[in-house]
């Protein structure tokens, strides 16, 4: 542990399960307290429990993302329970494929709100607190910088086949990192992407086509997550490293973005696609 995020906190959507949970540890892990946010309390509440096992803090905001008053409810999380707020990851989401002339205008804004309006409604909750701290702190003569990290695609970057609405969303993502890093860039907050590539979850694990009953519960709605394990095969066979990356490597892309290392870095989106463009 080397403590570079000491006395920092971060809040991290989506952190019940998956990249979201070992981004949360890994930020823990090094001295930040966290907000965990999952769809469900059980997740939210064992990641709580595992960080402060391990001596960390943390505390849970349950609730889905893409509820209006998300947003606010997050950021007042945090400082009702840290005091303060020095790290954003929008990671929560999911993907709802579909070719164009078969997706339907629910499977389109379902995926452009959790990918782009929910992390905009964070965002835009933390603006007050950001300006007033960065005014504060210049008038005190101190330079303190605060990270924002989005999550985004290769999708979003290069496009995929069957994926206009998560490529839609991805690539609107990354506009919003580089917009933000251009206004927020006086009060000393870098704003970042990460574009994953292939990452092991159970969103993307080999299963079998017609056999899939790997589902996911959105509001209600059962929505089919999974690869093909063939599909899986020939994608993983186009990477350079040869293989799908793990959650653990896709936390520490992030985790790059929080460390005072890189704080005259904004406006870039870092794709992490084991040498896959």
């Amino acid at each position: 542990m080397s403590n570079k995020l000491q006395d920092q906190v971060a809040i991290v959507s989506g952190s019940g399960r998956g990249i979201g949970r070992e981004i949360a540890l890994k930020l823990a892990a090094d001295g930040a307290a966290i907000v965990v946010n999952d769809l469900d309390a059980a997740p939210a509440e064992e990641v709580v429990a595992e960080i402060i096992a391990a001596g960390g803090k943390a505390v849970a905001c349950v609730g889905s993302v893409t509820d209006k008053d998300f947003g606010d409810r997050f950021v007042k999380t945090a400082l009702q329970s840290f005091g303060r707020l020095d790290i954003i990851v929008n990671n929560a989401g999911y993907t709802w494929d579909n070719v164009i002339q078969k997706m339907t205008d629910e499977q389109w804004d379902a995926i452009m709100d959790v990918h782009v309006s929910a992390p905009f409604r964070i965002l835009r909750a933390a603006s007050d607190y950001f300006r007033e701290s960065a005014k504060q702190e210049a008038e005190a003569g101190q330079e303190v910088f605060r990270k924002v990290v989005n999550i985004s695609s290769v999708s979003g970057v290069m496009g995929n086949a069957g994926q206009a609405n998560y490529s839609a969303a991805k690539s609107a993502i990354n506009g919003l990192t580089k917009a933000l890093a251009k206004e927020w860039g006086r009060y000393k907050v870098c704003v970042n992407s990460v574009a994953f590539g292939l990452i092991k979850t159970r969103l993307t694990e080999a299963t079998a086509g017609e056999n899939n009953t790997s589902t996911l519960d959105i509001d209600g709605k059962q929505i089919k997550v999974g690869v093909n394990p063939q599909l899986m095969k020939n994608i993983e066979s186009m990477i350079p490293m040869g293989r799908a990356g793990t959650p653990q490597e896709a936390a520490g892309s992030v985790y790059l973005f929080c460390i005072p290392e890189s704080n005259y870095v904004s406006g870039q989106v870092l794709v992490v696609g084991g040498g896959r463009p």
